[in-house]
């Protein structure tokens, strides 16, 4: 398969709500464009783009799937974003590469809780879209009532294809630009005729409204458009393609993806008003190692550059990279650099995808999209350059996980198994973490929701073949002091022979949270030995480790040996660690000891009318406003609140907001816990080790 030019490619990002349809649109498509034989199904698992395991068997989208057709000699790379929110890392990857956005709506819905989601991903990459507005045979589907939903999301939309008819009375479409009526023949094609009759007053009034939005857009037009200068359907389209490359319109389409109705003249206008990848002036990136910026031009000759945006792990293949070309030529075989690694690639075979179908490719040229196999270091987000010229471009910014749970295997000697696969899933899925917690001993996964988590468990058994348990994690609480003490540490052990004999006496006192640990020499006169001062440190810090109050690591102390004794044949580097270790817990005991807890910077993001329920749940929480404010039609609360009281918080705060409430949490600092808090956490530790 043959690279094509950039004026010759479209890349578009298919996002919506949950079950609005979005994957059988991209099947219609691919049908349309001859890049499969039959239309795929969801419901029977036969969708090209949908072909996961775990995908038919919740008949979803949780993956990003990547096909391509032809159309009108325009090559269509269709990225089907997931539509629910805790598989949204997908969706920020799909847009990050896209060059513009089809926002599919379902008819009877209209505007739902994650078209707000993904519009406001739009807006904020400043993508081009346009909407479509999909199930025109349902019940209740309503076109102008999606019309009205999405001009107060603030855009201004532009019918360009409306339907003929809604629900059971629904009979096809009418293209307002070419003024024909498309309606399907019941063989998964359309065919060509007039314009109803009853609909010549709708059709002329829109029709006038669409010529008037495209010559807005060009002066030269808009001159022809007060002469009262009709306006070729060429030139419709040329006026549609810069109002929509300057996000000025928002062009809209009616359609039934599961008969293919309306889907040829969504065709004419993803080909013929979207933009290119030659429409971009530049790519702009930064040096590698630095942040001085480098540009390139979005051209085939140019110097080589591409980003990885997605991973995909696949049996008997290893993993597969979808990566998009900004600039230059690569083929099979090439020596490249991995610039975000300063490390060197051979480019394994190249491939142009429909699911997991798969058709090598002699070249990928700038602006196109494809695969490649068998790279020994990159993974997503990572850049790839030539050598010659070397740049860094920006990489996907995904959403950071807000959901932790502790795991376990549930068979004895899987460890390594667990740890490799949960290696490998966070390199597919960047939203996706996991590692072991020293500090509260649990192995600990985090995610975007529980659906999220449940599917990369699934995941992990389906691909490595190992289960886990799953439960809440423990806090990693943090143990200091608020006053100064001194204390003798005093270790003596005769058992015959050479004894164990070592003091230590030490002054702790409390330091500036976050200044960590320090440590001071003030032994004068050689009361201890100069070479068994750091023995002493040793075993204040092995005690800090392990806790004075509930077994958790003490912080910010400023710890002072100042006297001691030894002996010259019983006193050696154990005795004294011992020594410094006793002196340190008697100390402590004495120096007011406090529980710290873990605080985060949360910001929660929802409509106007949740404002007051969200304010009053973070309260409950032990949470503490920060600031509220506006952004576009949302209010944006940024809190403090315990890591103790957000376990599942996603969860709820989707439950309270109707699913349209979305927050990121982020480390602040530690705090003293209540009293009753640490009293609660103190008896659980002694208890527990009293079990043990």
């Amino acid at each position: 398969m043959k690279s094509l030019s950039p004026d010759k490619i479209r890349n578009i990002a298919l996002v919506a709500h949950g079950d609005a349809g979005k994957t059988t649109l991209a099947e219609a498509m691919l049908f349309a464009g001859g890049a499969v034989s039959r239309m795929g199904n969801v419901d029977d698992g036969s969708s090209a783009l949908d072909f996961a395991e775990n995908e038919k068997k919740r008949q979803i989208t949780i993956n990003l799937g990547l096909g391509h057709c032809t159309w009108n000699g325009t090559k269509i790379n269709i990225l089907d974003c997931p539509g629910y929110a805790d598989f949204y890392g997908d969706v920020k990857a799909g847009l990050r590469v896209a060059d513009a956005a089809v926002v599919v709506l379902a008819a009877p819905a209209g505007i739902e809780v994650g078209t707000e989601l993904v519009w406001q991903f739009i807006e904020s990459s400043g993508k081009p879209r346009m909407i479509c507005v999909n199930k025109m045979d349902k019940e209740h589907a309503d076109f102008r009532k999606c019309l009205d939903a999405a001009s107060a999301l603030g855009a201004r939309v532009v019918p360009v294809v409306i339907p003929i008819g809604a629900a059971a009375g629904f009979k096809g479409v009418v293209d307002l630009i070419e003024q024909k009526a498309y309606i399907p023949d019941g063989s998964g094609k359309s065919k060509k005729e007039g314009v109803p009759a009853d609909m010549a007053d709708e059709v002329a009034e829109l029709r006038s409204q669409l010529i008037e939005a495209a010559a807005e857009s060009d002066e030269a037009l808009m001159e022809k458009f007060f002469g009262d200068e009709e306006l070729t359907p060429d030139e419709i389209r040329g006026g549609l393609r810069a109002g929509v490359a300057a996000a000025t319109i928002v062009p809209v389409v009616a359609t039934v993806a599961t008969s293919v109705a309306g889907i040829e003249p969504l065709m004419n206008l993803v080909a013929g008003v979207m933009p290119a990848p030659a429409d971009a002036p530049e790519i702009r990136g930064t040096k590698p190692g630095g942040e001085d910026e480098v540009t390139l031009p979005a051209t085939p000759d140019a110097p080589f550059s591409a980003l990885v945006f997605k991973t995909v792990s696949e049996q008997h293949v290893g993993e597969l990279l979808f990566f998009r070309v900004y600039s230059g030529t690569v083929s099979s075989g090439s020596d490249v650099l991995n610039s975000t690694r300063s490390e060197s690639e051979r480019m394994g075979s190249v491939y142009a995808l429909v699911g997991h179908d798969r058709k090598e490719m002699e070249s990928v040229s700038a602006g196109d999209i494809a695969g490649v196999v068998k790279l020994k270091i990159t993974s997503t987000g990572d850049t790839l350059c030539t050598k010659a010229g070397p740049i860094v471009l920006p990489p996907v910014v995904f959403p950071k996980p807000v959901l932790s749970e502790a795991v376990t295997s549930k068979t004895k000697g899987d460890e390594e198994k667990i740890a490799t696969g949960l290696a490998k899933l966070h390199e597919e899925d960047p939203t996706f973490t996991a590692g072991y917690d020293r500090v509260i001993k649990q192995t600990i996964i985090c995610g975007l929701g529980v659906l999220h988590l449940d599917v990369m468990v699934e995941k992990l058994k389906d691909k490595f073949g190992v289960e886990l348990e799953r439960e809440k994690p423990r806090i990693p609480f943090r143990e200091t002091i608020r006053a100064t003490a001194s204390a003798e540490g005093k270790y003596k052990k005769q058992t015959g022979g050479r004894g164990q004999f070592g003091v230590a006496l030490l002054r702790i006192e409390p330091v500036e949270r976050g200044s960590g640990f320090e440590f001071a020499n003030e032994v004068v006169g050689g009361s201890i030995p100069s070479k068994f001062i750091p023995a002493v440190e040793k075993g204040v810090k092995e005690r800090m480790e392990a806790g004075v109050l509930a077994g958790y690591p003490v912080v910010d102390v400023k710890v002072a040996v100042y006297d001691g004794k030894f002996h010259p044949v019983d006193s050696n580097e154990n005795a004294v660690k011992m020594a410094g270790s006793i002196g340190f817990r008697l100390a402590a005991a004495e120096a007011n000891p406090v529980l710290l807890e873990p605080i985060y910077s949360i910001t929660v993001t929802v409509p106007d009318e949740y404002l007051g329920d969200v304010m009053s749940d973070v309260s409950s929480r032990r949470g503490k406003i920060r600031e509220t404010g506006q952004q576009g039609r949302y209010q944006v609360v940024t809190a403090q609140v315990p890591l103790a009281e957000l376990y599942k918080y996603s969860t709820h705060l989707r439950s309270i907001t109707q699913g349209r409430g979305f927050y990121e949490q982020e480390f602040s600092h530690y705090e003293q816990v209540p009293g009753d808090v640490q009293a609660k956490v103190v008896a659980e530790s002694v208890k527990s080790e009293e079990d043990a």
